[in-house]
């Protein structure tokens, strides 16, 4: 299957049955979303991967009581990075540069350039950077989980504070972004299963100069 017939089968499912989803399959979604570009390689997000059925059930009225929280097989929390730090950015070069092989002074430049860049900027402005990135790679995971077909629900639906609390991201220097659960779709129960795709057409979304 394509990405695009998988894109045209896929949608935000609105109730999923409970079935689980193949390890083997979580598995290829998560590392979609760990292999997707971010600025300057930096990764600054992390993925929450949510299965206690406890758990969900404690996010669910955080959540809008969407079920497809408690529903879903897996629940993954994209959480960005609440700023951008030294230590931070000298962690992931050093480990790249060690991956690499090469001296840490072939990247001096352009680490320092980041660092006058970044570490002076506002801490909230840098997390909506960081943010960004974490959508980049939230992107990857629906279209490989669509490519498996994997249903998934993309989430901006709920309260962040609670989400940060709960699942102690804050002590981890992050804040929750947005929400995706995984699992299959419950074609029986689910209002949005049958209607039509619909999107701008290819005149009104495309600008061409």
């Amino acid at each position: 299957m394509s990405l695009i017939e998988a894109l045209n089968w896929r949608y935000a499912t609105k109730k999923m049955n409970g079935q689980a989803v193949p390890q083997e399959k979580v598995d290829q979604i998560l590392e979609a979303a760990r292999l997707a570009p971010s600025s300057s390689g930096l990764q600054p997000f992390k993925v929450v991967v949510v299965t206690d059925p406890a758990l969900k059930q404690e996010l669910l009225p955080h959540s809008f009581n969407q079920s497809q929280i408690v529903d879903a097989s897996h629940v993954l929390v994209f959480a960005a990075w609440d700023n951008y730090t030294e230590e931070r950015i000298d962690e992931v070069f050093n480990r790249t540069n060690a991956e690499r092989g090469v001296p840490a002074e072939a990247t001096a430049d352009y680490v320092a350039r980041l660092k006058s860049m970044y570490l002076t900027r506002d801490a909230h402005l840098n997390f909506e950077h960081a943010a960004r990135q974490a959508y980049i790679s939230f992107g990857m995971a629906i279209a490989e989980a669509a490519l498996l077909r994997v249903d998934a629900t993309p989430m901006e639906g709920f309260d962040n504070a609670k989400y940060d609390e709960i699942l102690k991201l804050k002590e981890q220097g992050l804040k929750s972004v947005t929400v995706l659960p995984l699992g299959y779709r419950d074609e029986a129960n689910d209002w949005l299963v049958n209607l039509k795709k619909v999107r701008q057409s290819e005149e009104s979304f495309f600008i061409k100069k």
